[in-house]
C-alpha cells in the first residue's frame, strides 16, 4: 500500500520545550508511583536528547528519580537491562538517579 501524494509520512513527533514539559502532567495511575509513571512514559516516548531535557525538568519540579515501579525497580534499574538505553541511563545517572 502506498501513500497518496497529498499524505506525508510522519517519522517522529517534534518535542519542543513545551511538549517535553507536558510529560510532567499525567493522571494518577492506580497502583503505580506517580513519579515512576512520569519517567516511564517519557522514556518510552522520547528520543534520548528529549528525555535528557525531560529529566532536568523532572528534577527541577521536585520529582523523585529513584521512584520504584510495580516490580520494585527504579527506571534506571530497568533501563540498564535494555541494550539501546545507554544515553537514557546516562541522563538519569547525571541527574542523580541511583541503580
Amino acid at each position: 500500500m502506498s501513500l497518496k501524494k497529498d499524505k506525508q509520512k510522519v517519522l517522529g513527533e517534534v518535542f519542543d520545550e513545551a511538549r517535553v514539559k507536558s510529560f510532567l502532567e499525567i493522571r494518577e495511575t492506580e497502583g503505580i508511583n506517580r513519579d515512576y509513571a512520569l519517567l516511564e512514559r517519557a522514556y518510552r516516548s522520547m528520543k534520548a536528547e528529549n528525555f535528557a531535557s525531560f529529566v532536568g525538568f523532572f528534577v527541577e519540579a521536585g520529582h523523585d528519580l529513584n521512584a520504584k515501579g510495580p516490580e520494585g525497580l527504579s527506571l534506571l534499574q530497568i533501563a540498564q537491562q535494555h541494550e539501546q538505553s545507554k544515553e537514557y541511563c546516562a541522563a538519569l545517572s547525571a541527574a542523580g538517579a541511583q541503580a
